[in-house]
């Protein structure tokens, strides 16, 4: 039930990224003998505007061939004619992880000159971070596109209406709808989020509005006791209170 659906796009394309992401870094900071910094950078720049290609630029390039041999070459050995689009609906998601590194890269810069003057500049590329690229997959994987399920090599929005529309590489497809997530069940693996501790003034996916699916919350006020107020007694001991506070807890109904 879970094949196919959004939350499977998303993991192909955060695993593929997360590869790319950790390969490259891991050739810029020298750790692998096969890769190193982007040596198609050393030369060049633009004299006029005062800055030339130098440091280390992130080989990109080597994180997603990487990628694509150790994800890819795997989805396109499986064979039969049931599992062949969802494996091209895959090899696409797992593309669109790697395109988000590669959309993302950005270029810094150092300054050299006289007394902190910024006559002439060293820049290289540079990744984004993780946390960045996965924000930026998790908003593709909100807008993912549904496809028909009548999955052929070529993939095919659902809607027919949308039918002429291209589909972008950065974009995440799925077939299925996802199950329900809120509500408990035990044959797909899904707890549900009754008795799920939430924030009451969150909006976020923690909130009580979201988390409880719009049942509503039950709140009870839990006691905690701990040491507080410790102090170093000479010699030899340390002598502490004991303090008592008395939080809200919210729980999904």
């Amino acid at each position: 039930c879970f094949v196919g659906t959004k939350e499977t796009a998303f993991i192909y394309a955060v695993t593929s990224a997360g590869l790319v992401h950790s390969v490259t870094r891991s050739c810029s900071a020298g750790n692998v003998t096969e890769c190193s910094c982007d040596l198609s950078l050393r030369h060049g720049g633009s004299a006029s505007e005062g800055w030339h290609w130098g440091g280390c630029s992130d080989d990109i390039h080597y994180g997603m061939s990487f990628s694509r041999k150790f994800l890819d070459v795997p989805l396109k050995n499986i064979t039969g004619k049931s599992g062949s689009g969802l494996v091209v609906m895959n090899l696409h998601n797992n593309e669109a992880g790697r395109q988000a590194v590669a959309k993302l890269m950005s270029v810094d810069c150092r300054c050299h000159g006289v007394s902190g003057s910024c006559a002439v500049k060293t820049c290289w590329k540079t990744m984004s971070s993780f946390e960045k690229i996965g924000r930026f997959l998790k908003d593709k994987y909100e807008n993912s596109i549904q496809i028909s399920d009548r999955l052929k090599k070529k993939l095919r929005r659902k809607e027919k209406s949308q039918r002429k529309v291209p589909i972008g590489k950065e974009d995440l497809l799925y077939v299925n709808k996802s199950p329900n997530y809120c509500v408990e069940d035990q044959k797909l693996g899904i707890p549900g989020t009754q008795g799920r501790e939430c924030n009451r003034t969150s909006q976020g996916p923690d909130g009580c509005n979201l988390l409880c699916c719009g049942r509503g919350y039950n709140t009870h006020v839990v006691r905690h006791v701990e040491r507080c107020e410790c102090k170093f007694v000479w010699c030899c001991y340390v002598r502490c209170r004991r303090c008592e506070t008395m939080t809200d807890v919210h729980t999904c109904k």
